[in-house]
């Protein structure tokens, strides 16, 4: 069968007064981020902040990746809604991140951040104790690393390993199985949960 994926677009009029206001409290060099839904809208203030700004990236931003941004970079600015990429941005890039949506602009905060850091390591710590593991491996296309999880697997010889395999891995059914620790293969947006540790987190050796 087919896939054929049609991306929706958000709808909202671009007040270009207000976002030339908003670009003063920005830094010179900023790289501009957005999800697929905000693409046309992004290209509106693309062209209003590059009057007065040094744009060094436009980049969409997708639920699974992890962008990189040139050394000239001072600030993201994302457009979109929600907070799921922007503090993952935040935490990975250690760059400010703006968020700017129909309510207006926000910035990712500290605490936000630290909140994150905190899940990861708990979900080390919950990994290093664990006698049992289940690694999770996903069908979808650019996220299927069954390769990476079988070599996982001989790797971690003093724990019980199991292979879960899925199109959509929804930790709410974690519960329904006697394990404590995940070791994630796939999107690596999923360690917004603290029992889920991306495997590149491990750092074990090749």
């Amino acid at each position: 069968m087919k896939t054929i994926f049609i991306p929706a677009k958000a709808r909202f009029r671009i007040n270009k007064e207000k976002i030339k206001e908003i670009s003063q409290n920005l830094p010179k060099n900023i790289a501009i981020a957005y999800s697929i839904q905000y693409e046309t809208i992004s290209k509106e203030i693309e062209k209003i902040l590059a009057i007065k700004h040094n744009l060094t990236s436009f980049i969409q931003v997708l639920g699974c990746s992890k962008p990189r941004f040139p050394k000239t970079t001072e600030a993201v600015l994302l457009i979109g809604s929600g907070k799921f990429h922007a503090v993952s941005l935040a935490y990975e890039t250690k760059l400010p991140i703006y968020i700017l949506n129909q309510e207006g602009i926000s910035q990712v905060s500290d605490k936000e951040i630290k909140a994150l850091e905190q899940k990861h390591k708990t979900a080390h710590l919950k990994f290093l104790n664990a006698d049992k593991a289940g690694i999770l491996i996903s069908t979808k296309p650019g996220q299927q690393n069954l390769t990476q999880a079988l070599r996982l697997k001989k790797k971690l010889k003093k724990k019980s390993t199991y292979l879960f395999i899925s199109n959509n891995i929804d930790p709410n059914e974690f519960e329904n199985f006697q394990i404590k620790s995940w070791v994630n293969t796939s999107c690596p947006r999923m360690d917004f949960d603290t029992s889920i540790i991306n495997i590149d987190k491990l750092n074990l050796r090749k």
